[in-house]
């Protein structure tokens, strides 16, 4: 599988928590965009997938110490301790660090070239074809960041 084509170089942007104690900076770069269908990405992001994009690990400048939970022999995510918001997926010794696309400011280009852990894929994804409408918010406060 050679999936270098479908990386793409994106300029320099920020991202972080909900509620903004931990943030992050990418310096512009390579990435690459996918989703993971398996069952710790459903269970670390509360969700049917994680999307995430890949970087190089030197490319990400922290602010704030995100929390970081082993959830395997060979990888580890982290989170906002205050807030809980996952952050990334690493798996161990290696250069590059996969963020959440939830941290990710929606100006930033996102879009998925490849589906790992397809076994864990919920059946109801597939077609997906539903009406879709914004969110409607009425006498809502948020505690979010405004940098979120």
């Amino acid at each position: 599988m050679n999936l270098e084509k479908d990386w793409q170089t994106l300029p320099a942007f920020s991202g972080g928590c909900q509620c903004g104690a931990v943030r992050y900076d990418v310096a512009p770069g390579p990435s690459f965009a996918s989703i993971c269908h398996c069952r710790m990405c459903q269970r670390a992001t509360g969700s049917p997938f994680a999307a995430l994009l890949k970087v190089a690990a030197d490319r990400v400048t922290w602010h704030g110490t995100p929390g970081v939970f082993a959830s395997s022999n060979i990888a580890e995510r982290g989170f906002c301790r205050a807030c809980g918001t996952p952050l990334f997926y690493r798996q161990a010794a290696r250069e590059w660090i996969e963020l959440t696309s939830g941290s990710i400011p929606p100006t930033v280009p996102f879009r998925p070239v490849q589906q790992w852990g397809i076994e864990g894929r919920h059946d109801w994804l597939a077609g997906l074809d539903i009406p879709g409408a914004p969110t409607v918010e009425r006498d809502v406060i948020s505690h979010q960041s405004k940098d979120a």
